[in-house]
């Protein structure tokens, strides 16, 4: 994973509750919200379709990606890595989120079939699933709306900055590092385990007390 920003629990809470507030960008809010909590990279979460989401059980099956290629032609790929292939647990409040796109995704003229997939969960004005640029262009506006108003100038935040900082949140928790492998779907350890630089004194002292109490 390259190295990107990474928001501490302060900036992320303070960006979600921003976008949540605000009467543009809050019908983009469960999307970010899920890009921060599960860790997706965004070729993955633009892909999933209603049929990857499974609701009952908590899972997100995801096993391709989405691209639109430059002479704007959509297609399937593989996921990133052979790794890329895997299941994502859902917490509550993701499942929520998943829940009110479901339900609040409207029903195309025509249902758009990309790579033998349908049921794409964003759709944009033509009709047709959103891509990574779309998801690049509202964090860069959401951020330029922010910095305006607030002092504490907010980061460059990006899908990948959401996914650093989802593995970030992982590693200081505590998560194994092999089972947050799995989750990110990283094909070697070694980008895993550079997540773990990230980990502050305090966190070493935190965990050091817990191991040795």
């Amino acid at each position: 994973m390259e190295r990107s920003t990474i928001l501490s629990r302060k900036q992320e809470r303070a960006f979600l509750e921003f976008v949540k507030n605000d009467k543009h960008f809050s019908r983009y809010y469960e999307g970010i919200y899920i890009l921060f909590k599960t860790g997706l990279r965004i070729s993955e979460f633009v892909g999933l379709t209603i049929a990857d989401i499974d609701l009952k059980n908590g899972v997100i099956d995801v096993n391709h990606q989405l691209q639109r290629k430059r002479n704007m032609e959509y297609v399937i790929e593989e996921t990133k890595t052979e790794c890329g292939t895997r299941l994502v647990p859902m917490t509550d409040e993701v499942k929520k989120c998943f829940r009110k796109i479901i339900e609040n995704r409207k029903k195309p003229k025509t249902e758009p079939m990309i790579g033998g997939k349908c049921g794409f969960l964003y759709l944009d004005k033509n009709g047709m699933p959103m891509v990574a640029l779309h998801w690049e262009k509202y964090f860069q506006h959401i951020c330029e709306k922010y910095n305006k108003i607030y002092k504490a100038e907010m980061p460059k935040v990006t899908p990948h900055v959401c996914r650093h900082t989802f593995c970030s949140n992982m590693a200081k928790s505590g998560m194994n590092p092999k089972t947050l492998q799995k989750i990110m779907g990283h094909s070697d350890i070694g980008v895993t385990l550079n997540t773990y630089t990230h980990v502050g004194f305090e966190d070493i002292q935190k965990e050091m007390k817990k191991i040795c109490s």
